[in-house]
């Protein structure tokens, strides 16, 4: 059986809803590095920065625009009444979609970003000082490393870093050596956006609260590939991006334990996250909107929503398959082609991204060429400086995967880098 024939749903169909990958870009194959031409397919495996939005999702946004553009929690009329169903109701999906309890409990920030500062300034500040410590692990993005980082300078907290095998997995030894009856937080990335390592966060949360201290996971790279349920993982925060998962940017979403953000304070403040302004005081609106201050990311929310209610008719066990499958398959192809140095777990036991190096060849330099050849990939240290720092790399080459990717774009993908390899000889 051909590993075309492994997909485990109808992935032209779902291309069929990204007229963008019809794009033509690149350059002439024949001339690489002479500059962008218009001739070329594109092969976009950029997902694991942003994934592209389907039609539905795009629908989702002109509707609200063209039929019921209102401000939430402001009218009475029914533009607003109809805005806001429509934003409160694509918190309800959220929660749902990652098991959450209820709204109450999901924030929409703008980005994970975000929602990593929010808890950071809204309990860190408050809660953390000299003596507690705050446990990351080496492969954090800087979302998480350079947030919790800072607020450890601001309070005297400590930041410790839990280490990483040769394979590119955590430690786990030393993960119990960190985590103590000092820790007030373990903040750990789900799977790596630079190692594509899936980490044990359900094991990790049960050391966490042995030591009565919380846990948040950076969920930027597996809520949209996997299946996630907060229950299971025993987390106490959860964050993720919506233009990671088929839905539009500047929109995000904060999960949160429903009595740790009602003892939290607001993090931003202004109007609709209020319940009673006086000269002297004031008191703040209930979960989640004490936390959303001002005019949200309306149609961003609603469109967030969209998104979600797309990726779940294909089937998370569906999309997370697929990327195993992609993920496996480049692995295993980029490691017979030889003077590639891939880092990370082997192909079968990671999540959608392989990141490389080819020997002789800077990553800027081979994302540029593959450029000519319409495959689109990130270069760069993908905002985990300190991690390449560890594997003694300035930067790497990473091919991302997802839902619309095939086989045939992975070949791409190898014969591209196989091209440049050579060129560089």
């Amino acid at each position: 059986m051909g590993v075309q024939e492994q997909y485990p749903f109808d992935v032209e169909a779902v291309r069929a809803d990204f007229p963008i990958l019809d794009r033509k870009v690149g350059g002439d194959p024949e001339s690489p590095g002479e500059g962008p031409g218009d001739d070329t397919p594109l092969v976009y495996l950029d997902s694991a920065a942003t994934s592209h939005t389907p039609d539905p999702v795009v629908d989702a946004i002109a509707d609200y625009y063209r039929s019921y553009n209102a401000n939430v929690h402001r009218g009475i009329h029914q533009l607003s009444q109809e805005a806001s169903v429509a934003y409160e109701e694509a918190h309800d999906t959220v929660a749902d979609f990652i098991g959450a309890s209820g709204r109450e409990e999901i924030v929409f920030t703008k980005n994970t970003t975000e929602a990593m500062n929010l808890v950071a300034y809204a309990w860190g500040l408050e809660e953390l000082g000299p003596g507690d410590n705050v446990v990351l692990s080496q492969m954090e993005h800087h979302a998480s490393l350079v947030t919790w980082q800072q607020i450890g300078k601001r309070t005297g907290a400590d930041v410790r870093f839990i280490e990483v095998t040769d394979e590119g997995r955590l430690d786990m030894e030393h993960a119990a050596e960190c985590i103590d009856d000092d820790t007030q937080m373990v903040s750990v990335v789900h799977v790596s956006n630079t190692l594509g390592t899936i980490n044990p966060i359900a094991e990790l949360a049960d050391l966490a609260h042995d030591h009565d201290a919380y846990v948040f996971a950076d969920g930027a790279q597996s809520v949209p590939t996997r299946p996630v349920d907060v229950e299971d993982l025993g987390v106490d925060f959860l964050a993720f991006s919506g233009h990671k998962m088929c839905g539009p940017t500047g929109i995000g979403a904060l999960y949160g334990r429903e009595e740790i953000l009602e003892s939290m304070q607001p993090y931003l403040y202004g109007g609709d996250m209020i319940r009673r302004v006086s000269f002297e005081d004031s008191t703040w609106e209930d979960l989640p909107w004490k936390f959303e201050a001002g005019t949200p990311s309306i149609a961003q929310g609603i469109a967030f929503a969209a998104a979600i209610e797309y990726i779940e008719e294909i089937g998370m066990e569906n999309v997370r398959a697929h990327e195993d499958l992609l993920a496996e398959y480049a692995y295993d192809e980029l490691d017979a082609l030889g003077g590639v140095e891939i880092y990370g777990p082997p192909g079968d036991d990671r999540g959608g991204l392989v990141a490389f190096n080819v020997e002789g060849v800077h990553a800027h330099d081979l994302s540029s060429i593959l450029n000519d050849y319409g495959v689109a990939i990130r270069a760069g240290d993908h905002c985990t400086q300190p991690l390449h720092d560890e594997l003694g790399v300035a930067a790497s080459a990473r091919a991302s995967f997802y839902l619309y990717n095939t086989t045939e774009e992975v070949d791409a993908l190898v014969d591209a880098v196989g091209e440049a390899r050579d060129l560089f000889a």
